[in-house]
């Protein structure tokens, strides 16, 4: 058999093809975005990046009922945009195979929690599996949608961002065909409306019951005995490669299958060892679930609650407990030079948040590149919760500095992809109740991606270009509403950009500012360099100051003072840096 070197993600996007899968949907977020992307490459299925996670899931379950094995795939906030559809659905005996993969992330590599999924698919009523390998990755892929059809329920596959980016060798195999059923009315199998949700709660039930006895011998749960040892230390996923690096003279068990649990197998382990020690990250899951069951176990009183769980974590917690002896084991160094993250030289969001940052405005952020603001290199915005909520949290901003006699504007920053994912209900709301002494600025961020997970498209990037096929013109869906005060503006204009901000921030009412330039990383936009021209350049900084990557204060010959300079290798063009100069000391080559 054929074999490669695969991702996790990649991995997940085979095995969905070898299964049969039909129709696959998602939101962009890493750490999954790649296995959409790899999925579009097979052509014997349908699959789509929605316009966010809540359409996701629903496009899967609409697939699923008529009998197609299906995947949505997100991050792991983007569950809770999709709880309400989820929490019904999971009621419904399914129909086509149903997998939610989502990739979670322990220490926020890239993301602004670190919830665990595994209480919401507790919540749900969903059996949860958890890969720690590329081949695995691929294995429970086509096992949750087996399992799903037998046990006729949702499951969700769940990695984290290690999982899902690190790469391992993967036996490749032929796609076995799994037509879609179709779509066969039962008197309430698919309405989830009384008196048809009671016998739907008690089906539920049962079925988590029989997933628990296939637990107790699943060939995904791995059990491997130690003669002698009285401790078992249960280790699921990467946490199980992580603890055989230390090669312990303990028995371990890695359940492939963490929800449910067989708790049969469970009283097998107490009655057999002395300890039984649970490593796992975040919260206390299946060490919760044991205790519960009246199985004493150990974990995070020896592990952390926060982040990633790596060897010597491991080491450290088992010499804590008693377990090992010998010395602690320092965090190991990383040879990579730290790198705050940043805007990419030439974005489009840079000049906005330069003149917002002058301004000393109160700004509202959202979710997106543009998150990067509120980093100290540029400090242009103050808040960050979730995506489309700065609409809604302007508002309740405005109105409690209305009741506080503050008149001050209030300024937020949203993107074109957040703005569809979920901002068009803030702005609609913006209607209700509006008071004309308010003072709200709400600048939209129209760079044609959704760039902060690679650019993939959202519904105003067909305005762009040829390729992406929805062109919905945000500036007309406002009016549509009933946003009357809607100004365009080239940001690489910076004294219209500057004067407009300015102009609305000083006004009463509700303004929207729409800036246009497209993304400069996608669109591989390259425009003949700038220059430093050393003997009119004051050092001021004022150029450094934007944050742009080209730009840095180096020593000129025959100069006494550092002068700013342009490395014309990085820089694409953008103009933004000639015109904060006060001076005119930074000059365009002509075209190359």
């Amino acid at each position: 058999m054929e074999k490669k070197v695969m991702t996790g993600n990649e991995a997940i996007a085979r095995g969905f093809w070898e299964a049969g899968g039909l129709v696959a949907t998602s939101y962009p977020g890493s750490p999954t975005v790649e296995l959409m992307e790899d999925l579009m490459e097979y052509e014997d299925l349908y699959s789509e990046f929605s316009v966010n996670e809540k359409v996701a899931l629903e496009m899967a379950i609409g697939s699923s009922m008529y009998g197609a094995r299906s995947m949505v795939s997100m991050k792991h906030v983007g569950i809770n945009i999709s709880l309400d559809p989820l929490m019904t659905f999971t009621q419904v005996r399914t129909n086509g195979g149903f997998l939610l993969m989502v990739g979670d992330d322990p220490g926020m590599a890239s993301s602004q929690n670190e919830q665990d999924s595994r209480a919401l698919a507790r919540f749900a009523n969903m059996f949860v599996l958890n890969p720690g390998t590329s081949q695995e990755a691929k294995d429970f892929t086509k096992l949750g949608l087996e399992l799903s059809e037998k046990y006729e329920c949702p499951g969700m596959l769940l990695m984290a961002s290690r999982a899902c980016h690190g790469r391992g060798v993967v036996t490749l195999e032929d796609r076995e065909e799994h037509p879609a059923k179709g779509f066969s009315y039962e008197n309430g199998r698919y309405t989830m409306l009384p008196p048809f949700t009671y016998k739907a709660q008690y089906e539920m039930k049962e079925r988590l019951e029989k997933l628990a006895e296939y637990a107790y011998d699943a060939p995904c749960n791995l059990l491997e005995e130690v003669e002698g040892s009285k401790v078992l230390i249960i280790a699921p996923g990467m946490l199980y490669d992580n603890l055989k690096e230390l090669e312990l003279p303990v028995s371990i068990y890695k359940p492939g299958l963490v929800y449910p649990l067989s708790m049969k197998r469970m009283e097998e382990f107490k009655e057999k060892y002395e300890r039984i020690i649970v490593i796992e990250e975040l919260l206390p899951f299946m060490e919760n679930e044991l205790k519960l069951a009246g199985i004493p176990c150990e974990g995070k009183e020896i592990f952390e609650f926060t982040g990633e769980i790596l060897t010597e974590d491991i080491y450290n917690g088992l010499l804590k407990a008693g377990v090992i002896e010998g010395e602690k084991l320092e965090e190991r160094e990383n040879p990579a030079v730290p790198r705050p993250p940043m805007f990419c030289a030439g974005c489009p969001h840079r000049p906005v948040f330069d003149v917002l940052k002058k301004a000393k405005a109160t700004v509202i952020g959202d979710i997106g590149c543009y998150t990067m603001s509120i980093l100290p290199a540029i400090a242009g915005s103050h808040t960050s919760i979730s995506m489309g909520a700065t609409v809604g949290m302007t508002k309740g901003m405005a109105k409690a500095k209305r009741l506080a006699g503050d008149d001050s504007s209030t300024v937020s920053v949203i993107g074109d992809g957040t703005f569809f994912h979920s901002g068009m209900t803030g702005f609609l709301n913006l209607l209700h109740n509006v008071d004309p002494e308010d003072n709200m600025v709400f600048i939209i961020l129209n760079n044609a991606a959704t760039a902060m997970t690679g650019g993939q498209p959202n519904a105003a990037s067909g305005i762009y270009n040829e390729k992406d096929d929805i062109q919905v013109p945000i500036e007309k869906l406002l009016d549509v509403m009933g946003h009357d005060q809607v100004h365009i503006v080239d940001q690489f204009n910076y004294d219209e950009l500057k004067n407009t901000i300015k102009e609305e921030m000083g006004k009463k009412g509700i303004s929207v500012i729409m800036t246009t330039r497209p993304c400069a990383l996608k669109y591989k936009i390259k425009e003949p360099n700038f220059y430093v021209d050393p003997s009119v350049c004051i050092g001021c900084r004022t150029c450094v100051k934007t944050n742009c990557p080209p730009i840095r204060m180096k020593k000129y010959e025959g100069h006494d003072k550092l002068k700013s300079s342009i490395d014309p290798d990085m820089c694409v063009g953008c103009s933004v840096c000639s015109q904060v100069c006060p001076v005119g000391a930074i000059k365009q080559r002509g075209d190359f």
